[in-house]
């Protein structure tokens, strides 16, 4: 028996299917939705329409997946991202593609439908590879249209989260993308901004400035820097390895500000902006340095970007875990 997933983001059609018993990802299959060159996003109305497109061509991929793996699909319910983060006013017109897709499938096979949101996704995805943990933890999420740190506890519905900062201004994977486009990078730009600021040179001291504490997670002031520097001249490499540099400061931080004031042991770090290797490295070490005593996890690359495990896994615990 298997719990499918199912996740319609602003740049991601994704399906995932779980075993019901043990909560074994079986497959994964996703479709990134297209934006045109020199872009920097893609309408609501059009990311929908795109969704509608993809969902049933992914889910031919999922299905030959399971065939190729020997799995007979015996479906036994469905979980889906209906909103952005676990808010009554968070919305965002791409989640109706994959409510609606949930409850037509359900209907048809007459399955439950357990509905999270895009946020939980994120943290249930990232826990998946993790071990079980008892009590609250920070968690923080880095994509292009979410930047929070939050203080989250597991339910048997999902996540209770409390937003500690968010996104004042420009989320990160905005600044990562609005830069990388200035540089003649696709959009998104995430996975190319990391392979330029590889080019590097060791010594190179060109830096943006990080926010201030009491500014939170800024990042347009950043922005706006890296932008002048690029049209200034400075080399591509420099500046996107500047703003890997600013995002990993100032998400450590804010990590430092709530880890004292709450006494957190573990953090949590998923969103698309948290494959990126080097911020990684960057605020483990910072943070390895001045809170030795946290537990800080990454989700891992593939499932840190948008995926549609994390809604799988809470539909599954919430249909087959004793609570």
């Amino acid at each position: 028996m298997l719990v499918l997933g199912i996740d319609t983001s602003n740049y991601t059609t994704s399906l995932s299917a779980v075993r019901a018993d043990t909560g074994e990802l079986v497959a994964d299959a996703r479709r990134g939705l297209p934006v045109r060159e020199g872009e920097r996003g893609l309408r609501q109305a059009d990311a929908l329409f795109f969704h509608v497109q993809h969902l049933p061509g992914v889910m031919d991929d999922l299905v030959a997946q399971l065939a190729a793996a020997g799995i007979g699909p015996a479906w036994a319910g469905v979980g889906v991202s209906v909103r952005p983060r676990p808010f009554a006013r968070s919305y965002m017109p791409v989640f109706r593609a994959g409510a609606s897709f949930a409850h037509a499938f359900a209907r048809a096979l007459g399955l439950p439908v357990v509905p999270c949101s895009h946020q939980e996704g994120h943290l249930a995805a990232a826990c998946h590879f993790l071990a079980p943990w008892d009590g609250p933890f920070l968690a923080l999420h880095l994509s292009g249209g979410t930047s929070d740190l939050v203080w989250a506890e597991r339910t048997r519905f999902g996540y209770r989260v409390t937003t500690l900062e968010e996104g004042a201004d420009l989320h990160a994977g905005q600044f990562v993308d609005r830069v990388g486009v200035a540089l003649g990078l696709p959009f998104p730009a995430g996975p190319s901004l990391e392979r330029l600021a590889q080019q590097a040179p060791p010594d190179s001291g060109f830096r943006v400035p990080s926010s201030r504490p009491s500014a939170g997670l800024s990042f347009s002031g950043p922005c706006a820097a890296a932008l002048r520097a690029v049209e200034a001249g400075v080399p591509g490499p420099e500046v996107a390895l500047a703003v890997q540099i600013c995002i990993a400061r100032t998400v450590a931080k804010a990590v430092l500000r709530w880890r004292d004031r709450l006494g957190a042991r573990r953090l949590v770090v998923a969103g698309g902006v948290a494959a990126n290797a080097d911020i990684q490295a960057r605020v483990r070490r910072q943070l390895a340095s001045e809170a030795p005593d946290l537990e800080v996890h990454f989700a891992p690359a593939r499932y840190a970007s948008d995926n549609a495990l994390g809604p799988a896994r809470i539909a599954r615990d919430y249909l087959f875990v004793a609570q």
